[in-house]
């Protein structure tokens, strides 16, 4: 792994000095007053390599620019009842905090339908909880812990997962790479959890494709992974589909937790209410109520990075295989309970 010098940040500190105004400003936007620690994101993206990194960083900016994503924030999904439809079908939220203060964002991968509208609004959803966190909640918990904190952590709920999920993959390949390309270095590590035999299967073909620096960042727990999320959050941090007492499994869109709180994936909950009452009200600020529309902001979406593109269909494969493999089974299954009644 590269160590990034602080010849490597003078020198793309250096360029970005001399970028138009209107760059600028968005990098102004992005960094949130901690401009270094974005220019080590983007170095680290690109393996210290000045150049490139200069490059994904302007690039990053001119699609803040032509997508309007500085004022993402105050365009709401709406009416309400649809919002909540997005919400139930796109499971995301924030459980809490680690004990070194970074944000905790547990992910349902399994569960997650992506069926209640056009990809548009996932993406645009998705986009508001990256700028949420990056504005308001980051800034947050700098001040609560009394240190900078800069990056998340993710625990990613594989519950549920199944080859029909195929059908997502052109959507999750999108949000990847607006991650990937624009949101960099954002995430310290993925816990993943309740992982069935299908993410197992894809996991040894898929890992040997990641880049070192990513792979570093992936831990595979087992069962729920309560023990070991304990190690680095109190439980009231933990998501409550880690929260669980023994073997049993499955995570419900609206499951209760032990504790009786709601789901961190509701709308109802706090980290949800908060995010909607902000965007809403960055909304209202611009316009009345009245005038604010139902429609989708859509987002230009970028190329695939090539290494996502690859891990993409090396996935889309191996659903396929596992598809066929099970379509035999049933096969033989049938043809033995045939001869059973015979």
């Amino acid at each position: 792994m590269v160590i990034i010098s602080q010849d490597m940040i003078k020198q793309l500190q250096n360029l970005m000095d001399s970028i138009d105004e209107p760059l600028k400003t968005s990098f102004e936007n992005l960094h949130q007053g901690y401009p270094t620690e974005a220019v080590v994101r983007f170095l680290k993206a690109r393996d210290g390599n000045v150049p490139k990194a200069h490059k994904m960083l302007v690039d990053c900016l001119d699609w803040r620019i032509k997508n309007e994503i500085d004022n993402i924030m105050s365009k709401p999904i709406v009416p309400a009842d649809f919002y909540r439809e997005v919400r139930d079908s796109q499971l995301i939220g924030m459980s809490g905090y680690t004990k070194e203060g970074r944000p905790v964002i547990a992910v349902g991968v399994g569960c997650s339908t992506y069926d209640k509208a056009s990809i548009y609004y996932y993406v645009q959803s998705h986009i508001q909880i990256n700028e949420y966190r990056d504005r308001i909640i980051l800034a947050t918990a700098t001040k609560k812990f009394e240190l900078h904190i800069s990056t998340c952590v993710k625990v990613l709920d594989m519950t549920g997962l199944k080859i029909a999920h195929l059908g997502q993959l052109k959507l999750l390949t999108v949000i990847s790479s607006i991650d990937d390309l624009n949101y960099p270095e954002k995430t310290d590590t993925y816990y993943i959890v309740n992982a069935p035999y299908i993410f197992s299967a894809c996991w040894k073909v898929v890992r040997p494709l990641l880049q070192e620096r990513t792979r570093k960042k992936v831990q595979v727990l087992s069962g729920c992974g309560k023990d070991e999320l304990l190690k680095i959050m109190d439980y009231d941090s933990l998501p409550h589909f880690c929260r669980r007492d023994g073997s049993g499994s499955g995570s419900s869109r609206h499951s209760r937790t032990s504790t009786g709180d709601d789901s961190c994936f509701s709308l109802d909950h706090g980290f949800h209410q908060e995010l909607y009452n902000y965007i809403n009200q960055q909304a209202e600020a611009i316009e009345s109520r009245a005038m604010i529309t139902h429609k989708s902001f859509h987002v230009a979406f970028p190329e695939p990075d090539p290494d996502d593109q690859k891990i993409a269909e090396t996935i889309e494969s191996k659903f396929q295989k596992l598809s066929h493999q099970n379509g035999v089974a049933d096969k033989l299954s049938n043809v033995n309970e045939d001869r059973e009644k015979k």
